[in-house]
């Protein structure tokens, strides 16, 4: 590694093999348990936008084998390209159909979820995960959650997100097996709603 790129990399997992396994549980729990909000407690200061959850989920997540699309806020700044070549190896690639994992920082400019990789009816887990940057998560108001995993009254929102963003869930959802997972990071707290949750206003 040169002086100049030691300088500037953010660091990765402090202890590797069990920070990623602590997130990778984390991630999952937040999958089985749509809209409930979880807290990352390993530490990951990573660079530009990048939220420090969306890191360390790249990190515990991420390997050769996914390719990555970033959105244009974080697409910009060739640190977060960087950083996530060198900590996970994922190639990071243009067309967001042709990526495991989508990495926006504002969610308010996301694209419609049928720009992403949707899966087919022979395989729809080959599907984008997005992983999505907010200024709030919230489980006090907000819309109502049904479906697999979903306990009684459950209630979430998250923003700022596209305005029609309740019908592209919808749609998502109408799709099922097939459409998008998305997992909402703000800071180092996360929360999901998988392709198979129901979301009413």
């Amino acid at each position: 590694m040169s002086a100049a790129l030691s300088t500037t990399l953010s660091a990765g997992f402090e202890r590797p093999v069990f920070d990623a396994q602590a997130v990778f549980r984390c991630v999952m729990m937040a999958m089985a348990r749509p809209g409930l909000i979880r807290t990352l407690t390993v530490a990951v200061k990573p660079p530009g936008r990048m939220a420090p959850a969306a890191a360390a989920l790249a990190l515990a997540m991420c390997d050769f084998e996914s390719p990555v699309w970033l959105d244009d806020a974080l697409a910009a700044d060739p640190a977060v390209a960087e950083f996530l070549r060198f900590h996970t190896g994922a190639p990071i690639v243009a067309d967001p159909r042709k990526a495991s994992f989508a990495f926006l920082a504002d969610g308010a400019e996301m694209p419609p979820l049928d720009c992403f990789a949707l899966g087919s009816p022979e395989y729809p887990d080959r599907s984008t995960t997005l992983v999505i940057g907010v200024d709030w998560i919230d489980t006090e108001s907000g819309w109502r959650l049904a479906g697999p995993g979903v306990n009684g009254q459950t209630r979430f929102s998250a923003g700022p997100l596209p305005h029609d963003f309740l019908g592209r869930l919808s749609d998502n959802r109408g799709l099922f097996p097939r459409g998008v997972d998305l997992v909402f990071v703000h800071g180092d707290r996360v929360a999901a709603i998988p392709r198979s949750t129901v979301v009413e206003k």
